[in-house]
């Protein structure tokens, strides 16, 4: 049975999907002003590999991973570069989509962009104020957080404790220092008419108003890096409490941090690196072999070293893999079965709150047992386990004039022609078949 780490309960918990095997997940995607860095791909790689393993179980999974297209950085960036809210906001978009193609995840199953459910967030904060879990004042709509009983429930915070991480933003008039925008009144930048002013909706509605909108119902799983635990999730909490009275989701997961060494990155420090940048000189699967060599839930420690021994890694994996490929091809293996106690292990720790350092080092293990065993059947295994995981070794098609050159190879040898041997072997070590 899969067991997760619950970030609501801070426990490790048999995952149970409330619609027997059916699975809805939301991962809280960009806000869309500059190209994502190296540690904003880590909850891109490890939800990808979250949804890979369900399909593996047999699950149906419905995976959304928003697009926030209005905000202040995306206003204050366009009018830095001159450029429309909307021009910089498609350009990034389509630039994220394009990283998260390039690192092997698959396609999202919905990918809602902020802008379209203005008029769904108006009925929703709407309704908060109807009921009077929200208020308005000049600045906009605030949400009362002391309307909720067990606000802090997610981050462990207690009320009182929760000035520190507050936005300092739009104070004027709040009822509590806790309490968090639902609309803010503006002129500047792109904005929408409501029935408090023009302005647009705060980032904590636009999430839990598109999850409403898109799942209507509380969702299995809701992820995102551990740095959107508070106030960001913990807000979402908050809202779908008051107006739908339940906690949005079953499951929270939250990915640990990429950090370099150990300072925080971030795009406001100016310290990131982009990660369109980093495939530049590195292949994606050896940053996603990087990744998934830790723990989701522990913090990464980034440099030029570390990704140089994944980068190898990988290649010792590609070449292993290619050689036995062109080995069973010459051989006319076309054994299709996998090693059964190689896939029961993947299982294991899989299953043990996706235990993937223990996954690489199952792989590495298996890959000298192939060197030893000659085996298909651990081939296979091998195969179906980076399937899992979204790495694709590099292994090329093997041809008729490869087959041939490696026929008259193992010939020029038997008779001693070494100049023709010499050759032979240089064709067939390029492509790495020997």
């Amino acid at each position: 049975m899969l067991k997760i780490y619950n970030s609501l309960s801070n426990q490790i918990e048999t995952f149970i999907p409330l619609n027997k095997n059916k699975v809805n997940m939301y991962v809280c995607g960009p806000t869309v002003y500059d190209d994502i860095h190296i540690g904003n791909g880590r909850p891109v790689v490890f939800f990808d590999v979250l949804k890979r393993y369900l399909l593996f179980l047999g699950y149906e999974v419905t995976y959304a991973s928003n697009i926030t297209d209005v905000d202040d950085k995306i206003i204050e960036k366009a009018n830095q570069l001159q450029m429309t809210e909307k021009a910089l906001s498609t350009k990034y978009a389509d630039a994220f989509f394009n990283v998260v193609k390039a690192v092997n995840s698959l396609d999202f199953d919905m990918t809602p962009y902020a802008t379209n459910y203005i008029d769904q967030m108006i009925e929703f904060i709407d309704a908060l104020i109807k009921d009077g879990y929200a208020y308005v004042t000049d600045n906009g709509v605030y949400f009362r957080v002391s309307k909720i009983n067990d606000y802090g429930i997610l981050s462990n915070q207690k009320l009182d404790q929760l000035k520190t991480g507050v936005r300092i933003d739009l104070e004027t008039n709040k009822e509590s220092d806790a309490d968090f925008v639902l609309w803010k009144t503006t002129s500047e930048g792109i904005s929408f008419k409501s029935p408090w002013g023009n302005g647009r909706p705060g980032w904590h509605t636009e999430c839990v108003v598109m999850n409403n909108a898109i799942f209507n119902t509380e969702l299995d799983i809701h992820g995102g890096g551990f740095d959107l635990k508070f106030p960001h999730h913990e807000n979402e909490i908050a809202q779908s409490m008051a107006h739908n009275h339940h906690h949005l989701s079953k499951y929270w997961m939250h990915v640990g941090r990429l950090d370099l060494d150990k300072e925080k990155m971030s795009k406001s420090l100016g310290n990131d690196i982009k990660l369109v940048n980093l495939l530049k000189n590195y292949n994606a699967n050896s940053y996603r072999l990087m990744l998934l060599a830790h723990h989701y839930r522990q913090p990464i420690g980034f440099n030029n070293d570390l990704i140089e021994q994944y980068q190898k890694a990988y290649d010792k994996i590609s070449y292993t893999l290619n050689k036995w490929h062109f080995n069973f091809v010459l051989n006319q293996n076309d054994e299709l079965l996998s090693d059964e106690a190689s896939i029961e292990s993947f299982k294991q720790f899989m299953d043990d709150d996706f235990n993937t350092p223990n996954v690489v080092t199952l792989i590495d293990g298996l890959l000298k047992t192939l060197n030893k065993e000659s085996n298909k059947k651990i081939y296979n295994a091998i195969m179906v386990i980076l399937d899992c995981l979204g790495i694709k070794p590099n292994i090329l098609e093997v041809t008729k004039e490869d087959i041939n050159n490696y026929r008259m190879w193992e010939t020029a040898r038997v008779q001693k022609d070494f100049k023709k041997a010499d050759e032979l072997r240089n064709l067939l070590s390029t492509k790495g078949w020997i």
